[in-house]
């Protein structure tokens, strides 16, 4: 594992993460160890209208789903790491660019005030960023990573020594005369334009080349989805300073970030017991 937390090594062995999509909520207990799910994920579909309060309902069966299994976390560790994409400070939820216009605003403490365990909330691509600084394509190195996830829009996770500097949201940058970037640059871009793999990865290469003017970095690592196809586009993109490689967590990442996230968040604000 990369440069880690000094609460680290006091984590419980295992969180949970679920991770908010536009099509599926999907959640996994996680070692935290390892970065690897215990047991099979469970998934549900989001629901429409994707509310807060319909959402939440959704995390609560996913919760009650994973604490029934056999190696669920105990109560008295419990922490729960849950993904939204969007802006989020202090479990505040402050930009709803891709998610129902209703999240925007909702304090996801009080939202979810009736689950069990220590509750975190994240920027989706923040989560999955993290995971793969840490236990992923940019484990045990050290500097500056960012990890885009390419999907429906572009996500930004930013990591410095494995520190997660969160709500980088890059993919809403100007570029090329396009606003926000992701119109020209998300996997979605490349379907609605119709882009041939060779003239899609010369697009990402030109993106990755203006973000590394504004945040010079020392790896890139692409996600989302279209990671998959990684070898039909990454070729094309070259010459930059960083290097680029494909992430390598894939559709677990955002659980994995979230658990870890969560698990991290609780253990620095539980007070030390010195014993005498």
């Amino acid at each position: 594992m990369g440069p880690i937390s000094p609460a680290l090594p006091q984590l419980p062995r295992r969180a949970i993460g679920i991770d908010v999509g536009g099509t599926g909520i999907k959640g996994g207990i996680v070692n935290l160890q390892k970065g690897s799910l215990t047991g099979k994920r469970f998934r549900i579909p989001t629901p429409r209208p994707a509310t807060p309060q319909a959402v939440a309902g959704v995390i609560g069966e996913i919760l009650d789903e994973l604490l029934s299994r056999e190696k669920a976390p105990a109560a008295e560790d419990l922490t729960v790491g849950v993904t939204v994409p969007g802006i989020v400070i202090d479990n505040v939820v402050l930009s709803a660019a891709n998610i129902d216009e209703s999240w925007l605003d909702c304090d996801t403490t009080q939202l979810l005030n009736n689950l069990p365990g220590h509750i975190s909330t994240l920027n989706d691509a923040d989560a999955a960023g993290l995971a793969e600084a840490r236990y992923g394509a940019g484990a045990n190195k050290p500097g500056t990573i960012l990890t885009v996830t390419l999907g429906t829009g572009v996500g930004s996770a930013l990591v410095h020594d494995g520190v997660l500097v969160p709500n980088s949201e890059l993919g809403h940058l100007e570029f090329e005369g396009e606003k926000p970037a992701e119109r020209k640059v998300s996997a979605s871009a490349r379907e609605r334009l119709d882009m041939p793999w060779d003239e899609y990865g010369e697009t990402l290469r030109r993106f990755l080349a203006h973000v590394e003017r504004i945040q010079p970095v020392s790896k890139f690592i692409i996600g989302g989805g279209i990671s998959k196809r990684s070898e039909d586009f990454l070729p094309f993109v070259s010459g930059l300073r960083a290097e680029v490689v494909p992430a390598q967590l894939t559709n677990n990442a955002g659980i994995v970030g979230a658990a870890l996230y969560a698990a991290e968040r609780a253990t620095l604000k539980t007070p030390k017991v010195h014993e005498t």
